[in-house]
């Protein structure tokens, strides 16, 4: 009985060490996830989706150290997941914005995060966390797992794709 005791009480504090470095991470991926989602009940709903996957996972987790770029990758793994699944499902109606931390100021706000749609999958990964999230080059490229040339070389035709999709955007409406 008392094996059984100190078993459950490993399962305990490994539960709540996991529970507390996600809880120390969560407006970092609640963050994340809305910038991805835009909606407020979805990136909630992506943020439990991705700390289920995390302790599914947490084995293979080889380096404590790396817990914060293996969540951030989890969870953009779920977003990712979450909009391709949306887009099978493509409505007419067009997404509505519900407020929260990115609540459009303007038209230009709407403009840019609809060409920010329209730019390629890796490089909007990478204009989301450096512009959104505030993450350096270094930590990108660890969340990514990819050198930081590719990050630097991704960033860059990101942003020339963003430009020219807002440049397109104006000369419809100045054309």
């Amino acid at each position: 009985m008392e094996n059984i005791m100190k078993v459950v009480d490993v399962q305990l504090s490994e539960e709540e060490q996991f529970f507390e470095q996600v809880s120390q991470q969560k407006r970092n991926l609640y963050g994340i996830a809305y910038s991805y989602l835009r909606n407020d009940a979805d990136a909630l709903e992506i943020l439990q989706e991705a700390t289920c996957r995390a302790w599914i996972k947490r084995k293979s987790l080889k380096d404590e150290d790396r817990f914060t770029p293996w969540i951030i990758r989890i969870l953009i793994n779920c977003c990712m997941d979450e909009l391709k699944r949306k887009k099978r499902k493509t409505t007419a109606e067009p997404q509505r914005y519900e407020g929260g931390i990115m609540e459009l100021a303007s038209d230009q706000r709407l403009d840019m995060e609809q060409a920010l749609d329209n730019v390629k999958p890796k490089y909007r990964q990478v204009l989301v966390l450096k512009y959104y999230r505030d993450m350096t080059i270094t930590e990108i490229a660890e969340v990514l797992e990819k050198p930081e040339g590719t990050i630097k070389t991704w960033l860059n035709k990101g942003l020339k794709q963003l430009r020219d999709k807002m440049k397109r955007k104006g000369d419809v409406y100045h054309g």
